[in-house]
């Protein structure tokens, strides 16, 4: 059958549904992607996937919308697909809602996070759950990457049929690399006793940033942070520029900034701690990439991280928003590199049974295929 894959902008088609275009492209589907134009396509074009861009905003602006919604009509009326697959929370609502403008026999969505539990004003959110319940009910075959979603979606009446299907990465990829490990901290200038915070996200308030860089400061001097990412051009909200320049006045050589990176395995598996101190998420991808490369993982106890780290075990939960906290759960695992090491170990273990790649993406074909009667 022909699948129209629709998301926001090229990072999110990147980063979480170029597998799955290629899994379902595998078991012979005629796979056609769709988002906001940018670079990162490139690489998924390289490998004979068709991407159509489309001006979808991130933006609240109804104008940006009302532009994005039409572009969708058109191109689901050229495509004539036999399913819409969205993702995202506002590209999901525009997508679905196009899809039934037109027809489309199979609307499908994967819910990434909801808008609705978002922080934000109440009238927002009552807007937001409002939307995401009248999309739901146009939603043929509705999926959550957490199970905390698909039990929201149940509560809420939004879908009666929301299934978990998790995240997934692939360990051939990420895994403990003792050489590059070893060569990489060398190159950084990483010396024997200095222990390595990793942070992988966009540079955006809501990633906890603020937070993680002043809890920095009370750390061992033989604390260091790295931080991979950079800010999309897609992203709302304050400009973080001058909270990571005082935090590098502050910190010196003991931060270092490596923008956006595609080689994330290798600086991954360079690391001694991986932190996450999220406001919002859906099941992070970084997470498990951290896991899987025998990190311990300290995360915000908010839904997502929470189903994914086990406290006390593969790493430490703490209240987001809480700088104290953050200072305390990292600087325990700065000073106990046996802990670091068993809770480490114990991660990847639990992400090897339940966030491996093959795994979620078939387990994601076989129930867009077996809800979709165009696929019999």
């Amino acid at each position: 059958m022909k699948i129209l894959e629709v998301t926001n902008v090229d990072f999110s088609l990147r980063q979480f549904l170029f597998p799955l275009m290629l899994a379902l492209r595998d078991e012979g589907h005629d796979v056609v992607g769709a988002c906001a134009g940018g670079p990162l396509l490139k690489e998924v074009r390289a490998r004979g996937l068709r991407v159509e861009t489309v001006p979808m905003s991130r933006t609240l602006s109804p104008l940006a919308q009302w532009r994005a919604w039409r572009a969708l009509v058109r191109l689901i009326r050229a495509e004539k697909p036999d399913m819409v697959h969205a993702h995202m929370p506002i590209s999901g609502l525009l997508a679905r809602f196009a899809a039934w403008q037109c027809g489309v026999p199979c609307i499908a969505y994967t819910c990434h996070g909801f808008l609705f539990n978002q922080p934000g004003s109440r009238l927002r959110r009552a807007v937001a759950l409002v939307l995401e319940w009248l999309a739901g009910q146009v939603t043929g075959i509705y999926l959550t990457v957490s199970q905390k979603e698909a039990h929201d979606a149940r509560r809420l009446r939004i879908n009666p049929r929301a299934t978990a299907i998790g995240n997934g990465r692939d360990p051939a990829i990420f895994h403990p690399m003792p050489e590059q490990r070893a060569a990489l901290r060398a190159r950084m200038g990483v010396g024997a006793g200095q222990v390595v915070i990793l942070a992988v996200s966009r540079l955006v308030r809501g990633k906890g940033y603020p937070e993680l860089l002043a809890a920095m400061r009370g750390l061992p001097d033989n604390a260091v942070l790295w931080v991979v990412g950079e800010r999309l051009p897609s992203d709302r909200g304050v400009d973080l520029g001058a909270c990571f320049a005082a935090a590098q006045a502050a910190l010196g050589t003991r931060m270092v900034m490596f923008g956006y990176r595609a080689d994330v395995a290798p600086i991954m598996a360079a690391a001694d701690i991986f932190a996450l101190p999220s406001h919002f998420e859906g099941l992070p991808m970084s997470v498990i990439e951290a896991m899987l490369c025998g990190l311990p993982v300290v995360a915000s106890d908010i839904s997502g991280p929470c189903e994914q780290v086990v406290e006390g075990e593969t790493g430490l939960l703490v209240p987001p928003g809480d700088v104290a906290r953050l200072a305390t759960a990292l600087d325990r695992l700065v000073r106990d590199g046996v802990l670091r090491q068993r809770m480490g170990e114990a991660g990847r273990m639990r992400a090897l049974v339940h966030y491996t790649q093959a795994d979620i993406m078939a387990r994601t074909v076989a129930l867009l295929t077996a809800g979709c009667p165009a696929a019999a």
